[in-house]
């Protein structure tokens, strides 16, 4: 089977933008960072209760590769066909292999000198409308995908989002605006569980200090592997790590 019929199978579409919630006109940056948000949810490590998320991550990976080849992109940017025997797709390679090396560490200083740039920020309150125009208007998908978003956050993102609407921005979704109280008590009472299952990790694991509170919000619901992310690290990778060429070669699969 196809990249294109693997894609339509696994994420319910055959458009290679689409998985990745970009446009066609999406920059070479955009499109790694989509690819690093995407990929993380779906990343065998993360996601241990889907049973397909290791075939997912490493379709992920051959999209990505497509993508980001001017050649292979121009031709199904024009045809809306990819090229199956292509050196990127007919060689075997270990696509998590692939990911660390596009995708190296940053420290814990570098995440926490973001978030004090990023919040308040001219560049937040594009990700927040353009996450907005996403999920038109679903709080519960716009909270879970903001970088650097607790639920103390939540009545900020809604103010930059009321703001758009009323500046004639954005397009009013009902989802938002007719947000029942229901739904907002439930997605309070989840945040304060993941927050009572948080502290309960950080007294299993003897964290007490400011960055083991980070270290042990990094690691959470996360396997016992070296290299581990969670969602606010991962969008800080997408953003602001060095892209790595990877290296050319058959590799054996993962």
């Amino acid at each position: 089977m196809g990249l294109l019929e693997r894609c339509h199978e696994l994420f319910k579409t055959s458009n290679l933008y689409e998985v990745l919630a970009v446009n066609k006109e999406a920059t070479e940056a955009e499109i790694r960072r989509s690819y690093y948000k995407v990929s993380l949810k779906v990343h065998p490590d993360r996601a241990p209760e889907d049973p397909l998320a290791t075939e997912k991550f490493q379709v992920l990976g051959k999209l990505y590769a497509v993508l980001s080849d001017k050649e292979q992109r121009a031709v199904y940017d024009e045809q809306g066909l990819v090229d199956e025997e292509s050196d990127v797709l007919s060689q075997d390679h270990c696509w998590e292999d692939y990911w660390r090396l596009l995708f190296p560490k940053i420290t814990v200083k570098d995440i926490l000198e973001f978030e004090t740039k990023y919040k308040g920020s001219e560049e937040e309150r594009k990700d927040v409308i353009q996450l907005y125009v996403q999920h038109q208007g679903n709080m519960d998908a716009i909270t879970a995908s903001t970088m650097c978003c607790s639920q103390e956050d939540e009545p900020r993102l809604c103010s930059i989002i009321q703001a758009a609407i009323q500046g004639g921005e954005v397009t009013s979704f009902p989802a938002f605006t007719q947000e029942t109280d229901e739904k907002k008590r439930a997605r309070r009472k989840r945040a304060a569980k993941e927050e009572e299952e948080a502290e309960e990790m950080k007294k299993e694991m003897g964290l007490g200090g400011e960055d083991d509170s980070l270290v042990m919000m990094l690691k959470k619901k996360q396997k016992s592997r070296e290299q581990n992310f969670n969602s606010f690290l991962s969008d800080m990778e997408a953003k602001y790590c060095k892209k790595s060429e990877p290296k050319k070669g058959k590799r054996g699969k993962k």
